[in-house]
């Protein structure tokens, strides 16, 4: 399946850029509920369900104690965790594995344009019970090898064009998911994230997400 909501960020994204570093916050424990999300106490999200993003938030370098509770709540967090943000930095901060063993996941971004005509892709495994996997294009050709859960690719830059990916299991042909139709337009950066769960529910999936850069 694919899911690709978040166009409507880029404005926000280039608002953030008045700020020293800013970062996004991802839901993508497939079995917590929606949650709440405090940075020092402060309320920084509310509400975010499985799968959703935040729009880009500034903030100032530091460090930053991130409490995660069950929306509404504000006991008994469901992650307590401590995050640094580095100076001009642009981060995911996202919330990641089952219940009741969930963790924060820093993810970073490129802080600059990709400017040479080609959009730039990269794979990130956030699926607790899969596999280490290989991301291949429709005709077989391996674009991303052996990746395991909490793995971060590096960027491989392409063509623009519209493209199907496979994911299997690493070293197979068996194909756990096909994701077509993804178009990638010059000059962009972009995650495709593996979320949920082989063989239960919400079963997995990716997630396509654009960078947006200046």
């Amino acid at each position: 399946m694919f899911y690709c909501p978040y166009a409507s960020m880029m404005n926000d994204y280039y608002r953030a850029r008045q700020s020293n570093s800013y970062i996004r916050i991802f839901h993508a424990s497939p079995d917590a509920p929606p949650v709440d999300v405090y940075a020092n106490g402060n309320l920084i999200a509310k509400n975010l369900t499985y799968k959703e993003f935040t729009q880009y938030i500034p903030v100032s370098t530091g460090s930053y104690n991130i409490t995660v509770y069950p929306s509404g709540q504000t006991t008994n967090p469901i992650i307590n965790s401590n995050i640094y943000i580095p100076e001009n930095a642009v981060f995911n901060v996202a919330a990641i594995g089952n219940l009741p063993n969930i963790s924060l996941y820093t993810i970073p971004e490129p802080t600059a344009a990709q400017k040479f005509g080609r959009p730039c892709i990269r794979f990130i495994h956030l699926s607790p019970n899969a596999p280490a996997v290989d991301i291949k294009l429709s005709d077989g050709t391996k674009v991303f090898n052996n990746v395991g859960y909490k793995d971060i690719t590096d960027y491989a830059c392409v063509p623009s064009g519209t493209y199907t990916f496979t994911v299997s299991p690493a070293g197979t042909n068996n194909v756990l998911l096909t994701v077509p139709n993804i178009r990638l337009e010059p000059d962009n950066y972009y995650t495709i994230y593996a979320v949920g769960q082989v063989g239960k529910d919400p079963t997995l999936e990716v997630i396509v997400v654009p960078e947006p850069r200046q």
